[in-house]
């Protein structure tokens, strides 16, 4: 788990922390790239709905075929995620895969599967 200050300028650590995972656990380079993007598009969502001076906080679960991850931070008053028919939850898609949201006790949370590729 990492945990950084809500701020753009952190991002680059959850991306190089996603990529340097996903490089160990043997996913191709697009697919690393596509969690490197997927990584700082679901943190732009959060960082929207965060208040100011909180954490975004991003959790990884490695199984045998994919690389889950979460990245949670509060939300302000009722703020909301985008929609699922939304671009940007498209385009989160098209690069994680699977893809979902939850808002629970005043704390959003975007989870990314990946699976890896089939090797033959």
């Amino acid at each position: 788990m990492l945990v950084v200050p809500a701020d753009g300028s952190y991002l680059a650590v959850l991306r190089t922390a996603t990529a340097g995972l996903a490089a160990r656990l043997q996913f191709t380079l697009d697919e690393i790239e596509d969690l490197r993007i997927a990584v700082d598009e679901a943190c732009a969502m959060l960082l929207a709905v965060a208040p100011t001076g909180a954490e975004l906080t991003c959790e990884f679960e490695v199984t045998a075929e994919a690389l889950a991850i979460n990245v949670t931070a509060p939300v302000k008053g009722s703020a909301a995620l985008p929609g699922g028919q939304s671009f940007a939850w498209q385009v989160l898609t098209a690069l994680a895969g699977k893809v979902s949201a939850d808002t629970t006790d005043e704390r959003a949370t975007i989870r990314l599967t990946k699976h890896r590729s089939s090797r033959g």
